[in-house]
C-alpha cells in the first residue's frame, strides 16, 4: 500500500466514530469549543446580513445556536454527516428556539453532496470539518455551488503540524498510520481557487495542549471521535508493548513536567463568484499569493 492509499480516510468508520462520541463530545471538546468561539468572532468584521446560513459539520450544533442568535431572521441549518451528532443537536435547538422564537433546522448529509439548490445560501460556516475531507476539492466545489454570488465561506481546519509529537512518537514504534494527515494551508487555498471561490484569505494559529501522559491524549481523541480512521491503521487492538514504546518515545517531548500536543489551526475565508463586499473600516485584505505561514501564540 502506497502512502496516499494508507492515509485515505475510511468514511464509514469516521461517521461511526463521531456518532459514538456525540453524547460526551461537549464535555471533552475544549479545544474545538475555543476554536469555534474564535471563528465566530471573525464574523464581526464581515458585512453580511444573511437570510440563509449553513453550519457545515455542525457537531452538536453550538455554532448553529450562536449563528441563530447572531442572525435571528435567518434560516440556520445545522448539517453533519454523523447521525449521532445531528441527534445531539436537538438539545441546542429546543432550548434556544424557546428564547429566540425561531429554531434552526437539522440535516444529516454529506459535505460532498449538499442538499441545497444552486446559489441558495448566504453563509457557510464550518468549524474543524474540512480536515475530514481529503482531498477537499469536492467539498469546496459544493460550497461554491450552493453559495449565492455574494455569499461567504468561513471555516477552520487543522494543518499538518497538528499532533506532530504523536506522529513522531508512533513512527519509532511501527510503520502503520496512527495520526491522520492534515492539509497544508496553501493546498487548501489552491483547492479553493480550483473550486471557483473568490478572494480566498487564509492564516494560521498555533495552539498547544498539555497532558500528564500520552494515554490521556489518546483517550481524549477517541472520546471526541477524532481518533485514527485511516485505511493504513493497525488492524485490531494495539498491544501493551507498542503502547509502552509509544509512551517512552513521547517522553522526549516532555517540558516543565507536561507532555505537549500541538495543533496548527488554519482559518479560511472566501466568497462566491463575485468580488467581496466592502470590509469594515480598518480591516486589511491580503491576497492569497502574499500569505505566508503567519503564526500567533
Amino acid at each position: 500500500m502506497n502512502e496516499p492509499e494508507a492515509y485515505a480516510l475510511n468514511v464509514r468508520a469516521m461517521r461511526r466514530a463521531f456518532s459514538a462520541a456525540s453524547a460526551e463530545y461537549d464535555r471533552i471538546a475544549v479545544l474545538q469549543t475555543e476554536i469555534r468561539t474564535r471563528l465566530l468572532e471573525r464574523l464581526d468584521i464581515i458585512k453580511l446580513e444573511p437570510n440563509s446560513v449553513v453550519d457545515l459539520g455542525c457537531g452538536t450544533a453550538h455554532a448553529s445556536r450562536a449563528l441563530q442568535q447572531r442572525y435571528p431572521q435567518a434560516q440556520v441549518i445545522a448539517l453533519d454527516a454523523a447521525f449521532g451528532m445531528v441527534q445531539q443537536a436537538r438539545r441546542q435547538q429546543g432550548f434556544w428556539s424557546n428564547l429566540l422564537g425561531k429554531p434552526f433546522s437539522r440535516i444529516c448529509a454529506d459535505a460532498y453532496r449538499l442538499p441545497f439548490k444552486d446559489a441558495s445560501i448566504d453563509l457557510v460556516f464550518s468549524n474543524l470539518m474540512l480536515q475530514w475531507c481529503d482531498p477537499p476539492d469536492a467539498a469546496f466545489a459544493e460550497v461554491r455551488r450552493v453559495l449565492k454570488p455574494q455569499g461567504a465561506l468561513l471555516f477552520t481546519s487543522f494543518g499538518p503540524d497538528t499532533l506532530k509529537e504523536l506522529r513522531v512518537a508512533w513512527s519509532s514504534v511501527d510503520t502503520h498510520t496512527h495520526v491522520n494527515r492534515f492539509i497544508d494551508m496553501h493546498d487548501l487555498g489552491d483547492a479553493m481557487i480550483r473550486a471557483g471561490l473568490a478572494e480566498p484569505v487564509l492564516d494560521v494559529e498555533r495552539l498547544t495542549l498539555t497532558y500528564t501522559d500520552v494515554m490521556s491524549l489518546m483517550r481524549e481523541l477517541k472520546a471526541i471521535g477524532a481518533h485514527n480512521v485511516t485505511v493504513g491503521r493497525r488492524a485490531g487492538l494495539t498491544g501493551r508493548t507498542a503502547l509502552k514504546q509509544l509512551g517512552m518515545a513521547y517522553e522526549s517531548f516532555r517540558r516543565e513536567g507536561a507532555l505537549p500536543a500541538s495543533y496548527e489551526v488554519v482559518y479560511g475565508q472566501a466568497w462566491g463568484n463575485v468580488k467581496a463586499p466592502p470590509a469594515h473600516d480598518g480591516e486589511v485584505r491580503i491576497p492569497l499569493n502574499k500569505i505566508g505561514g503567519r503564526s500567533r501564540a
